[in-house]
C-alpha cells in the first residue's frame, strides 16, 4: 500500500499536503536501484541491452500506518471466501491441494475490459 508509514520512499511537503515518493517496479527509477532485470531484452541482432520502462514514480498522499487498514484487508478475504462457499483459510488451501479449488489469472486488459470503461462519467445504481 503505497504511502504507508511501512512503505519505502521518503516523506515531503507539497503545498502543505504531505507525500510520499513512490516509485512503480517497472519504472525508470526502481530499474535503476536493480529492479531491470524483468525489463531489460538483449537484441539479438545487435547485441544491445533494450530497457523497457513499464512503470511510473510519482508522489501518493501520506496514509499514516498500514494498521489501519488491515480490518478493510481481512474483511476482503472473508468476502472473498464467502464469494467461494469456503468456512476458512485451512479450508481452502485444502481444497487447493486436493485439486478441488482453483484460481483463474485475469490481465490487467481482462480486468479493464470486465469494468466499467470507455465512458467519461457513470453512475452506479444499487437497485
Amino acid at each position: 500500500l503505497a504511502g504507508t508509514d511501512q512503505a519505502p520512499g521518503e516523506y515531503f511537503y507539497q503545498d502543505g499536503v504531505r507525500l510520499k515518493r513512490y516509485r512503480g517496479m517497472g519504472s525508470l527509477e526502481a530499474m535503476s536501484k536493480g529492479g531491470e532485470k524483468r525489463y531489460v531484452w538483449e537484441d539479438a541482432s545487435s547485441g544491445a541491452a533494450v530497457k523497457v520502462a513499464q512503470g511510473v514514480s510519482g508522489a501518493v498522499q501520506d496514509k499514516g500506518t498500514l494498521r489501519r487498514y488491515i480490518p478493510y484487508l481481512t474483511q476482503g478475504v472473508r468476502h472473498g471466501l464467502q464469494d467461494a462457499v469456503l468456512a476458512s483459510l485451512d479450508e481452502a488451501r485444502e481444497r487447493l491441494y486436493a485439486d478441488e479449488l482453483r484460481f483463474e489469472i485475469r490481465s490487467p486488459a481482462a480486468q479493464k475490459e470486465g469494468g466499467v470503461h470507455g465512458l467519461h462519467s457513470y453512475q452506479k445504481r444499487l437497485y
